[in-house]
C-alpha cells in the first residue's frame, strides 16, 4: 500500500502511514516490533493488522559462473512463484513476477507447462524487490533495475502491476527511477495501448520471439488474437505517444527460429519501429522439445540484423549451473 493507504487502512495519522512504508520499503524491516520510532502501543495495536510479510523463502539457488540468484518463493495460500537476482559489476536487476503460474502457454516456456494459478497483488510483486534487495546487500543509496519479466504476463494483472510500480517508484521508499523498470508483454495488444496512457518513462519490451504468424502461433498462443500486424500498429501508437525506444526480446531456438531468414523476417518487422533487439539462447529445459543453438548461429543470426541496420545485442548467459528457464524452479518442488 502507498503511504496514504496505510494511515487510512489503520485509521492512523499521515505522518504514521509515511513511517509505516518508509519502514517498510525504504528501510526494508518487515516486523512491526523492530520500527523503533513507532509508539510501543501502536506497535502492539497493529501488528496483527499490517500483513508485512507476504513471502517465505523456500528455496534460493547461486549460480557460481554468474552470481545469480535465483529465489522461490511460497505464498499465504501455498502457490508458489519465482524472482531472479542478476548481478553487472556493482549493479543489479530484478526480475519479478506478476502471476503465480501464466495463461498464455507460449511452447518455449515452463512456466507455462504447470498453467496459470492467480493473480499476485502489488504488496506480492513489490516483497519481491524487498527480498532481493536484501539477498543483494546493495548500498542504500543503490538503486535496482527492475524488469517484470518473470512468471506470468503483466498486462493480465495491470492494475496490480501498475501500483507495485508507483510504490517502487515512490520517493518515501525505494525511489527507483521510471527509466530502470522495465514492463515485458508477449504481445497483449490492449494492454500496450493502455500502457501508453501512462504519464511517465517506464520502458517497455515485447517478448517477440518470432516475425511471421506462422511461425509465431506456434511459439506464442497469443498470436492468433492479436497477430503481427495489430501488434506493430500498437507499438507504432505507444511510440507516437510515449517517444520511447522499445527493446525487443527473441529468444533463439535451435534451427526453428534461428536462421538467416528469420533474422531477415525480424528486420522487415521492425521497419517503422524505434527498437533495439535483444537476442536470447534459449535456456535448457528437460520437459520441452528445444534446443538452445550455437555459438556460431547465434552471431550469425546478430550480424544478420547489424547488417540489415537493426541494433542487436547478445544476452549474456546468466544461471546455466542452475534451474535458469523460468518455472524450472517452481516445477521442481510442486
Amino acid at each position: 500500500m502507498l503511504p496514504e493507504e496505510i494511515a487510512e487502512a489503520l485509521d492512523l495519522p499521515p505522518f504514521r502511514g509515511k513511517q509505516l512504508f518508509q519502514w517498510l520499503q525504504k528501510k526494508q524491516v518487515l516486523t512491526l516490533e523492530h520500527m523503533t520510532d513507532l509508539p510501543a502501543s501502536m506497535r502492539a495495536t497493529h501488528s496483527p493488522a499490517v500483513p508485512v510479510c507476504a513471502l517465505e523463502m523456500v528455496k534460493q539457488e547461486l549460480s557460481e559462473q554468474s552470481g545469480a540468484v535465483k529465489a522461490l518463493f511460497s505464498l499465504a495460500d501455498g502457490e508458489m512463484i519465482e524472482s531472479v537476482l542478476l548481478r553487472h559489476g556493482a549493479r543489479a536487476t530484478f526480475c519479478l513476477s506478476s502471476q503465480a503460474g501464466c495463461p498464455l502457454g507460449c511452447a518455449f516456456c515452463a512456466t507455462g507447462m504447470t498453467g496459470f494459478r492467480r493473480n499476485l497483488s502489488p504488496a506480492e510483486i513489490v516483497e519481491q524487490a524487498l527480498r532481493l534487495h536484501h539477498a543483494a546487500a546493495l548500498p542504500p543509496d543503490t538503486t535496482p533495475n527492475i524488469v517484470y519479466m518473470g512468471m506470468g504476463e503483466p498486462f493480465c494483472n495491470y492494475e496490480a502491476v501498475i501500483k507495485s510500480i508507483h510504490i517502487l517508484m515512490h520517493p518515501a521508499g525505494m525511489h527507483i527511477g521510471a527509466r530502470k523498470i522495465t514492463v515485458s508483454t508477449v504481445g497483449d495488444v490492449p494492454g500496450i495501448l493502455r500502457f501508453a496512457e501512462e504519464p511517465w518513462q517506464v520502458r517497455l519490451s515485447i517478448s517477440l520471439h518470432a516475425a511471421t504468424d506462422t511461425l509465431r502461433d506456434q511459439l506464442t498462443p497469443l498470436n492468433k488474437r492479436y497477430p503481427l500486424a495489430a501488434l506493430h500498429d500498437a507499438l507504432q501508437t505507444y511510440q507516437q505517444k510515449r517517444r520511447r525506444q522499445i527493446t525487443i526480446e527473441y529468444t533463439l531456438l535451435n534451427e526453428v527460429n534461428d536462421a538467416p531468414a528469420n533474422a531477415a523476417d525480424l528486420a522487415s518487422y521492425l521497419r517503422g519501429l524505434d527498437a533495439v533487439v535483444n537476442l536470447i539462447p534459449w535456456n535448457p529445459a528437460p520437459e520441452l522439445p528445444f534446443a538452445p543453438p550455437s555459438a556460431r548461429r547465434v552471431t550469425a543470426f546478430a550480424q544478420a540484423l547489424q547488417a540489415a541496420g537493426v541494433k542487436a545485442t547478445v544476452r549474456k548467459e546468466r544461471g546455466g549451473d542452475i534451474n535458469a528457464a523460468c518455472g524450472q524452479l517452481r516445477a521442481a518442488n510442486r
